[in-house]
């Protein structure tokens, strides 16, 4: 594939604007190894692996199968008790980039620059990009409307060069693209990478339930909606039965512990276990209990590939839609 470069593939040395993002319980090894391969980076959640000895094997065998960069993805809130011992045994196995959400990264930004790696901050509008900035990181990836998970309330024909315009560090686009031309739309605004998640869930090393795999293929983007059932936070599921069954929003009480200062740290982590359990059980095995996270962008994908396929897909579809505009 021919490289694309941008100043987030010159800071990061690969070949290719793409990240395949962090998903919980979709990355593995096979994924992220084949991304990076193929020119990209590919990125996991380290609490994808648990107890913390099956994520030290993880590193190990991913290490072993690529010299390329790969990303690792950190929970930066209190409730990730892991989040030292994490990033420790990341740099020990030679990360060069970490994706961190939900919370402040200043502690991983220190350490992560200590060792020569990379700092990219989740954010969904301008203040967090800046405080972000502020603590050093070398980019942030504008979460905007359509994204699966945790989805940011604004388009990103906004996001993008809002906040490029105010930042000077690289900005990556995440949501809505599984499509070249979305790529090329991107980088039009300004981005210097896209983060690419979606897509991947329909990828042949995809670690989940075949189900999950043809329910993006099947679905269009009118199937995604906005739960604040799964973890106490709005996030992008998959319409389904069982999340028609659940109101879209928590129940009154468990919305003032949320809110209560003296009940919300026992409260919040809860919500946030009781939310993955479900995730988890829906990805890994067939259930009535359908939970599926997905973004928008499940409307242009038709078939499942493996990675490189759909990063040779990508780039060619890139490709098309350049030449459509010259």
């Amino acid at each position: 594939m021919k490289p694309i470069p941008t100043a987030f593939t010159k800071l990061m040395k690969i070949d290719l604007p793409i990240i395949a993002a962090p998903m919980f319980l979709v990355s593995n090894a096979d994924l992220v190894v084949e991304a990076s391969e193929a020119g990209a980076i590919g990125t996991f959640p380290a609490l994808n692996y648990r107890p913390i000895e099956k994520y030290r094997e993880a590193l190990t065998e991913m290490r072993r199968r690529t010299k390329k960069p790969i990303g690792v993805n950190i929970i930066v809130n209190k409730s990730n008790t892991r989040q030292r011992e994490d990033v420790r045994l990341a740099l020990e196995a030679g990360v060069e980039l970490f994706i961190t959400s939900l919370g402040n990264p200043k502690d991983v930004i220190a350490e992560a620059h200590r060792q020569g790696a990379k700092v990219i901050c989740d954010v969904t509008n301008l203040e967090h990009g800046l405080k972000c900035e502020d603590l050093g990181a070398d980019g942030v990836i504008a979460v905007a409307q359509g994204a699966g998970g945790h989805a940011g309330p604004i388009s990103p024909l906004v996001l993008i060069p809002w906040l490029k315009s105010r930042l000077k560090i690289p900005v990556i686009a995440a949501g809505g693209i599984a499509h070249g031309s979305g790529l090329a739309a991107c980088l039009a605004l300004g981005a210097d990478a896209v983060s690419i998640g979606t897509r991947f869930i329909a990828s042949k090393e995809a670690s989940v339930e075949q189900s999950y795999k043809e329910a993006i293929v099947r679905s269009s983007p009118e199937d995604i909606i906005m739960t604040s059932r799964i973890s106490g936070t709005p996030a992008a599921v998959i319409r389904t039965k069982y999340t028609d069954s659940i109101s879209g929003e928590l129940p009154w009480i468990v919305k003032r512990l949320k809110e209560n200062k003296h009940s919300k740290k026992y409260v919040v982590p809860l919500i946030h276990y009781l939310g993955s359990k479900a995730l988890e059980q829906a990805a890994v095995t067939p259930t009535w209990k359908q939970v599926w996270s997905a973004g928008q962008s499940v409307g242009l994908v038709d078939e499942i590939l493996s990675v490189r396929e759909i990063l040779e897909k990508l780039i060619a579809e890139y490709e098309t839609a350049k030449s459509r505009l010259t």
